[in-house]
Order: C-alpha cells, then sequence, then structure tokens
C-alpha cells in the first residue's frame, strides 16, 4: 500500500548519491531506495504554513494502472480503429499504426506521465518546470473542459438507447412507431436489389447503414430514423435550436450525477470506481466476441477487416490517420495523464507503466476490430449487401450500425442490453478520469485564501459539474447534434492535440533539455530510458507533430453534417474561436510573461525558465539550488511556492 504524500513538504525522499554530475548520460545509474520521512527541515502543519492541503495518493499502484487504462481505452478504440483499419489497407495499417506507436505514442504518453509523478502537481502548476510555458497547462484545462463538456453526450445517447433495449422487437427494429415516416423500410435487401431503378437525389446521412443502397431510392432505415426523429428529433440546421428533449435531459442529469459520485472523495474513490470500469467492458468484449464469430458471414468480416492492400502504403491520408488515430486513442495533450501521474510514488516505475499502457491500449484496439467486423460480416450476410455497405465509424457504428445488426439476432434484447452498457462503462471511465484530471489542475492552481480555493474538494467538484450540465443543455435540444458535432470537430481535433503534443515536446526536450529530464526520471526509477526517448523528444515526434498538424491545416474543409447540411459561417467562425481558445493559451501565455518580466530579453529569458522546484526535490538537487527554493517564512507566508517564478 502506499503512503499518503502532502503536496509539497509533508515527505521528502532521500536519495543517495544522485546529483546530476554523477548521472553519466551513457550509463544506468541505480538510485537508492527512497526513504520516507527524511524531511529537511521541520514545517509544522505544512496546509497551514504554505497554504496547501494533503495530496492524495493511489491506495496501490494498481489503482493507477487501471485509471490511465479507463481513460485512455475509451469508444475511439470501439469505433474508430477498426474502421480505420479496413478502410486504409487492412492488415497494412497496422504497420504505420505501429511505428506511429513508438515515435509519437509511447514517446508522448511517458512524458506526461513522468513529468506528473516529477513534479507532483496537475496539468497546469506541473509545467513550473519552465514556467515561461506555462500556457502549456492551461491550453490543456482548456481542451479537458472541452472534452469532458461534449463527450459526455455519448454517454447520454447509450444510456438512452439502453433504456429501450428492454422490449422485445427492439424500437427501432420496425417501422409503424410514432416517430417513423412513410418512408421507413427495414427490408435492405429488396431496397438494394433495386437500387438502380430508381436514380433520385440523395438526402441521407452519411453513417446511414446500406446509404449507397438507400440514397437513390428516397426510403430510410428504421434505425436510422429512431436515431434521428427519436433520440435526437434533429432540427434542420444550426440556427434552429428547438425544444429541449426532456428525456435526453434526465438521462444527462443522471449521467453527471454517477461522475460525480465517483470523483467527489478525490483518487481514494476514484481509484476504486475504474476497477469496474476498466474491466467491465473487457468481459462484455470477449462475450460478444465469442457470439460473433460464430455467427454467419463473420469470418468474411473479419476477413475485410484484415485483408492486406499494400498499395495503401504510398498514401499519405493512411499515415495521417493513423498518427491521428494514436493522439486520439492515447489520450495525450489533455492534461489527465500528467494528473494521474502526480498521485504516483515518487520512485514508482512510470517507464514501465509506460509500454503497459500502451500494449493494453493497442491491443483492445486490434480485438475490438474483430468483436466489430464478426458482426458487421453477419449484417452484410443478411442483408445480401457488401461489407463496405455497412461498415461505419464513430457514432455511425455505435447509433446505427451495430444496433441494427443487433435486431437480426436471436435474443435481440440481451446483446443490445449488453452492447449499450458497456459502451456505456466505456466511455464512462474516460469522462471521470478526464473530469479527475480537470479537477486536479483546478485544485492546484487555486489560492488557498480564494473563496474557491478555501471550499471542499467536494464543493468544487460540483461546481465543475454544474458548469458542464448547463453547457450540455445546449446539446439536448433539437439542434443539438449540431452543437456537439462543433465541439467534436475544433475544440478537441487532431489540430488541438497535435499542437499541445508538439510543444510539450519542445519545451522539455529544448527549453528543459532532454538529457537533464532524463536524469530526473533515472532519479526517479532507478535507471536512465532508452536513448530512442530522448531522440523522440528532441526530433522526430515534434517533426511528425508538426508534419501531420500543416497536413491538416492545408487540407481544411468546413464542416459538415449529414454529407447535406454545411455549417454557416457564423458557425465556422465558432469553432475556430473554440479551436484557438486553446491554441493560443501557448504564445499569449509566453508573450504576456517577457513583456511584464524586468531586464534584457536574454536575462527575462533565463529568469522565467529556471524550474520551481517543490520540496521533494530537495534531496537529488545540487546544494546551490536550496537557497533559490527556501525563502524566508515571512517571504512564504503570502505566496504560493508553486506560483512563484525563482
Amino acid at each position: 500500500m502506499l503512503i499518503g504524500i502532502r503536496l509539497v513538504f509533508g515527505v521528502s525522499f532521500h536519495y543517495t548519491d544522485c546529483s546530476r554530475d554523477d548521472l553519466d548520460p551513457g550509463s544506468s545509474t541505480e538510485v537508492a531506495e527512497p526513504r520516507l520521512g527524511t524531511g529537511l527541515i521541520d514545517t509544522g502543519d505544512p496546509a497551514t504554513e504554505l497554504g496547501h492541503s494533503e495530496r492524495q495518493t493511489w491506495s496501490r499502484q494498481m489503482d493507477f494502472i487501471m485509471s490511465c487504462v479507463g481513460f485512455a481505452v475509451g469508444l475511439g478504440n470501439v469505433w474508430r480503429f477498426p474502421y480505420l483499419c479496413y478502410k486504409n489497407g487492412g492488415g497494412v495499417f497496422l504497420i504505420p499504426y505501429l511505428l506511429m506507436v513508438f515515435v509519437g505514442g509511447v514517446p508522448v504518453f511517458f512524458l506526461e506521465i513522468a513529468l506528473g509523478q516529477f513534479m507532483k502537481q496537475g496539468g497546469v502548476a506541473t509545467w513550473n518546470i519552465a514556467p515561461l510555458f506555462k500556457g502549456l497547462g492551461l491550453a490543456s484545462m482548456v481542451i479537458v473542459f472541452f472534452c469532458n463538456t461534449y463527450y459526455i453526450m455519448v454517454l447520454v445517447w447509450g444510456l438512452y438507447f439502453l433504456a429501450h433495449s428492454f422490449t422485445s422487437p427492439l424500437p427501432w427494429a420496425t417501422c409503424g412507431h410514432e416517430w417513423n415516416t412513410v418512408n421507413c423500410t427495414t427490408n435492405f435487401s429488396r431496397v438494394c436489389l433495386n437500387q438502380s431503378l430508381s436514380p433520385s437525389p440523395a438526402n441521407v446521412s452519411s453513417l446511414n447503414i446500406s446509404a449507397s443502397c438507400l440514397e437513390h431510392t428516397g426510403l430510410r432505415s428504421s434505425v436510422m430514423e429512431f436515431w434521428e426523429r427519436k433520440v435526437l428529433r434533429l432540427s434542420g440546421g444550426l440556427d434552429e435550436v428547438g425544444d429541449i428533449n426532456g428525456y435526453l435531459v434526465l438521462c444527462l442529469l443522471a449521467t453527471w450525477v454517477i461522475v460525480y459520485f465517483c470523483i467527489w472523495k478525490g483518487v481514494k474513490s476514484a481509484g476504486k470506481v475504474v476497477y469496474f470500469t476498466a474491466v467491465f467492458p473487457y468481459l462484455v468484449l470477449v462475450v460478444l466476441f465469442v457470439h460473433g464469430v460464430s455467427l454467419p458471414g463473420a469470418v468474411n468480416g473479419i476477413i475485410y477487416y484484415l485483408k492486406p492492400d499494400w498499395s495503401k502504403l504510398s498514401e499519405a491520408q493512411v499515415w495521417i490517420d493513423a498518427a491521428t488515430q494514436i493522439f486520439f486513442s492515447y489520450a495525450i495533450g489533455l492534461g489527465a495523464l500528467t494528473a494521474l501521474g502526480s498521485y504516483n510514488r515518487f520512485n514508482n516505475n512510470c517507464y514501465q507503466d509506460a509500454f503497459i499502457l500502451a500494449l493494453i491500449n493497442s491491443g483492445t484496439s486490434f480485438f475490438a476490430g474483430f468483436v466489430v467486423f464478426s458482426v458487421l460480416g453477419f449484417m452484410a450476410a443478411e442483408q445480401g449487401v457488401d461489407i463496405s455497405n455497412v461498415a461505419e465509424s464513430g457514432p455511425g457504428l455505435a447509433f446505427i450500425a451495430y444496433p441494427k445488426a443487433v435486431s437480426l439476432m436471436p435474443l435481440a434484447p440481451l446483446w443490445a442490453a449488453l452492447f449499450f452498457l458497456m459502451l456505456l462503462v466505456l466511455g464512462l471511465d474516460s469522462q471521470f478520469v478526464g473530469v479527475e484530471g480537470f479537477i486536479t489542475g483546478i485544485m492546484d492552481m487555486l489560492p488557498p485564501k480564494s473563496f474557491l480555493g478555501s471550499q471542499r474538494r467536494e464543493v468544487v467538484v460540483a461546481i465543475c459539474c454544474f458548469t458542464c450540465f448547463t453547457i450540455d443543455l445546449s446539446m439536448v435540444t433539437q439542434g443539438g447534434m449540431y452543437v456537439f458535432q462543433l465541439f467534436d470537430y475544433y475544440s478537441a481535433s487532431g489540430i488541438t492535440l497535435l499542437w499541445q503534443a508538439f510543444w510539450e515536446c519542445v519545451v522539455v526536450a529544448w527549453v528543459y533539455g532532454a538529457d537533464r529530464f532524463m536524469d530526473d526520471v533515472a532519479c526517479m526509477i532507478g535507471y536512465r530510458p532508452l536513448p530512442y526517448m530522448k531522440w523522440c523528444w528532441s526530433y522526430v515526434t515534434p517533426v511528425v507533430c508538426m508534419g501531420v498538424f500543416m497536413f491538416h491545416v492545408v487540407n481544411y474543409k468546413r464542416l459538415v453534417y449529414n454529407a447535406v447540411y454545411v455549417y454557416p459561417w457564423w458557425g465556422e467562425v465558432l469553432g475556430w474561436f473554440l479551436a484557438l481558445s486553446s491554441m493560443l493559451c501557448i504564445p499569449l501565455t509566453v508573450l504576456y510573461k517577457l513583456l511584464h518580466c524586468k531586464g534584457s530579453l536574454r536575462e527575462r529569458w533565463q529568469h522565467l525558465t529556471t524550474p520551481v522546484w517543490g520540496r521533494h526535490h530537495l534531496e537529488f538537487l545540487p546544494p546551490e539550488n536550496e537557497a533559490r527554493l527556501l525563502p524566508k517564512a515571512e517571504e512564504n507566508k503570502n505566496t504560493l511556492l508553486y506560483e512563484s517564478v525563482i
């Protein structure tokens, strides 16, 4: 069991001869086991003297592993990776994917966890390692706030479907309901056989099952009508807000209440809940896999999933998709991984953890492909169509393709309930760990004597959850889907995450120093990581991030919903405001700090890039740094140590 570590002064670690001069960059220096309770000075009550409360730690190290699995392994592994694999050459896609894992995913994933563990702070305060670039922390807070706000809508829709999964037949499996139109159909085989007979204009969603079969007939699938006319009650555009859906409001409220009670006590409560939320989806995936491979047509679906197309390797889009998927599925750039790492023991082997978590994440994505495409193969066989007509990604898979496939199975309500329960739990842990990361950053930033800083953690969590709930009300209106897609496309898009990851690598490798950080890691885990980590932080990963970033910018396309509705200009402006609100945090913070600092430009740079250490760093830093760190008691009363630039 881990022993609680105070935020800065409660417990210090004593290392035997671990100064930077003694760490040969080419050697693997063993570090003595740290001893708890060897404080440098007696500070009395740290919370009283410094205004910091006791920082929680994981009860067990497995709590950290499970929390990272719960956060990073999410819906993108199930509904995005399998489709990208099929779309980009089947098994061939694994080549660029695995390459991006090792040059982009693992290095940045490890960097964020190690940084949080080393600095013992959340997403913002951890950048005291280079105070000039504290805007990186602010940017990650903005991104994760937006993610927490809109991502929960997927859980709301999943809960709504789950509540409708206990009837037979399933409500989306048949026509004749009050929400259906005269164009509703369930006979896809007949529609596809007669496809060439009715060349009328298309007017159906790009998410529609068998869209290529239905688009020329004017008919719409029953599941599509349930999704758009019953669940979303979709309006004509972003400017048509319409009424609030009362049922979705109840689902939204229930979901936020669940999230609140999962994290209101901090990592002590979240660390326990995540054992269920992280493990249960795997059990359901195994059950769905066993059932899926037993269905007729499942083998054809798996062949489509893995069938290699070597010509795809010459297409730039394949490599871009691989890199973008890595940054999405590894939850990089959100600050939540840094927050989770900050609750580790100082000498936890985060290097080993990073590789274990990467293996779990990518392995889950690959395994989910067999689950998804075995069912899609069955669905294509039942409807007499090609798999290309039923293969979908994102919400189209979760709320259209898979529900339709489930409706064709025996005991349909059982499999529907299992699937949507898995979907709900899979997204739930990503949601509450993301909120926990945001709360950690907020609590580390708040001055103790401020209104929020003086409140109990439970109150701060309640305020944050209520704020997000209020914003989410715009997404449960008839125009809510347009708002959701606006958030999804801009606020936490590939552009913002790649921008964030690029600057994280640059700041650690070139401002703080890659060798210096490698030495810091060695002081934590007892040996230096492989040199390839330093090379990735310094050269490879920034080049990959900026290359993919520029590709996205150059190939930018206006946001479109349903392949028909083009967002108005003011919607585009609002979207770019969401994106730039995080991206501009970095340069604006740098500019602000430089302008408000005295001295020449060189002096300002040196002054603002000097790290601000916590007391747990003292015993392995060179002695000359102690004078900087230990201010006089009277100077320290009204100053937050971690917010001061020394």
